[in-house]
């Protein structure tokens, strides 16, 4: 086991206004020349502006994602049997939450590979930072079901956890379906529940509010098209 390589969870700034990497890791970013990532593209052109000591050429690049079989998963471990470290890179934000990475974290802890968490931006926390709302309990949910009565049924569940108990309960959506998202929000939830509407993280044009339903009903609703959103629901 002593020999074995490590893997690095590398987060990704979610928007590229706030620089590229945190200085605590370019030293283990650096060093690095193995990557599995969910997106070739994208890790290099995070690598590239992180000013590393050589060219992206000289690194290796795996990809991990939606499209990865499981059968595919082991040989991305080999270099790491051989003692070499490896980094994983997901596409915005922090591997294996809400992105790509914990099928492999998984596999490592089952072979015996140490996994290291780096530092780095988390949309889901820093929403919930900014939000107002109860940090001291809370669940991600992930995606709500698609189908409209579903998703009505979901939404009125999650309220009633969220009021009842006080734990505020965070969605995400696709991007291009953000705007459907709110307005079904808006139609079902209670005038008086607090709604967090979080966009563009850490970008320069981030947008955070939190506002009770009613609220949000009489205002114009902020343009959420094709940006990387977190809804928050809490009392």
């Amino acid at each position: 086991m002593a020999s074995y390589g490590k893997l690095y969870m590398i987060p990704c700034p979610i928007g590229t206004d706030y620089g590229v990497l945190p200085e605590a890791n370019r030293p283990v970013v650096e060093a690095l020349d193995y990557f599995i990532v969910e997106n070739v593209r994208s890790a290099r052109r995070f690598l590239g502006r992180g000013g590393m000591g050589r060219t992206v050429e000289e690194l290796t690049f795996v990809e991990c994602n939606e499209h990865t079989r499981p059968e595919e998963l082991p040989s991305m471990l080999e270099p790491l049997f051989g003692g070499r470290d490896a980094g994983f890179i997901s596409e915005a934000g922090v591997p294996g939450v809400a992105d790509p990475g914990a099928e492999i974290a998984a596999l490592c802890h089952r072979a015996g590979i140490r996994v290291v968490p780096l530092v780095g931006p988390s949309s889901i926390l820093l929403a919930l930072m900014a939000s107002g709302q109860n940090g001291q309990s809370f669940a991600f949910n992930g995606y709500l079901p698609v189908k409209p009565p579903e998703r009505a049924k979901a939404l009125r569940m999650y309220e009633k956890r969220a009021l009842g108990e006080g734990q505020s309960q965070l969605f995400i959506e696709a991007p291009y379906r953000n705007a459907k998202l709110l307005e079904e929000m808006l139609a079902v939830l209670s005038p008086h529940t607090r709604l967090t509407v979080a966009a563009d993280i850490t970008a320069s044009s981030e947008f955070i509010l939190t506002l009770p339903v009613a609220v949000w009903h009489s205002r114009p609703r902020p343009d959420l098209n094709k940006r990387p959103a977190i809804f928050i629901i809490g009392r």
